[in-house]
């Protein structure tokens, strides 16, 4: 099967996506060259983990390809895209969590300084950097930031919910901190989140909803299954874009009622 019979992005999703780059038909300046088909080489580099230099030549021109991804980057055009796409009312639950990337060998010898731009730092494992989430009800990654790996979970966590509505916020007990507790509490929502065995004053957990913050693992792996994101191509943090741009093929947990129900109807 050729490139072209693998293209990923639906019509729909393009029509989301396309006010939101940069070089379009109606900017001035210059009009970038098949913003489609540039959006294609993107994602098949994402999907395959593949080096710039081997993307094939339906995409274009490697290089300018790569250089055209830098400069969006740069912009913010990534950032644009993922917010947009990542947009969605159910926001009955919030769950966050954090998991860990290692730095791929040559990420080390980064002038002074350098790293920690790049959310590189050195934890138990090595040099590394940890990816912060936070996933809405469905499953879906609305939001996330990139630290090095040493950094505490609880820290992080306020800014990913700042501005974002829930009912419910669910975390493991990683960020089982007080100010987190209080700043879930000024939303108006419920923290689901298990006591530290170290807390006196031990706090109610609703172990039934507790049970759902299984979908942020799903999100993390099904991230995973990018070869993009594994380890052994891993050189600096960059941006995944968002799962909403196509349909997983699968969840990474069988506590999914959607993996579930694709088993009754023999689809896995």
């Amino acid at each position: 099967m050729g490139v072209m019979e693998r293209l990923v992005l639906s019509d729909a999703a393009w029509e989301r996506i396309a006010p939101l780059i940069i070089g379009r038909p109606d900017q001035k300046g210059s009009t970038g060259r098949d913003n489609r088909m540039f959006m294609e080489g993107v994602l098949w580099i994402v999907r395959t983990g593949s080096p710039w230099r081997d993307l094939p030549e339906a995409f274009g021109d490697w290089n300018s390809v790569f250089r055209r991804f830098s400069r969006w980057s740069l912009k913010g055009v990534w950032w644009r895209i993922f917010e947009a796409m990542s947009d969605d009312p159910d926001f009955e639950y919030l769950i966050v969590d954090s998991t860990i990337v290692r730095a791929h060998q040559h990420a080390a010898g980064a002038k002074k300084g350098g790293s920690e731009d790049q959310a590189i730092g050195r934890s138990r494992g090595g040099l590394s950097t940890k990816i912060h989430m936070a996933v809405r009800g469905l499953g879906c990654p609305v939001r996330f930031t990139l630290t090095a790996g040493q950094k505490g979970d609880a820290p992080q966590a306020a800014a990913l919910l700042e501005g974002l509505p829930a009912e419910v916020v669910m975390a493991d007990t990683a960020y089982d901190a007080d100010h987190l507790r209080q700043a879930i509490a000024a939303k108006g929502a419920l923290a689901v989140i298990p006591n530290n065995p170290s807390r006196a004053l031990k706090y109610p957990l609703d172990k039934h909803l507790y049970a759902q913050r299984h979908l942020v693992e799903c999100c993390f792996s099904n991230s995973n299954n990018s070869a993009a994101s594994q380890p052994v191509s891993k050189r600096q943090p960059e941006i995944t874009l968002p799962s909403s741009l196509s349909q997983p093929s699968s969840y990474g947990c069988d506590k999914c009622p959607h993996h579930l129900a694709r088993q009754q109807i023999g689809m896995l």
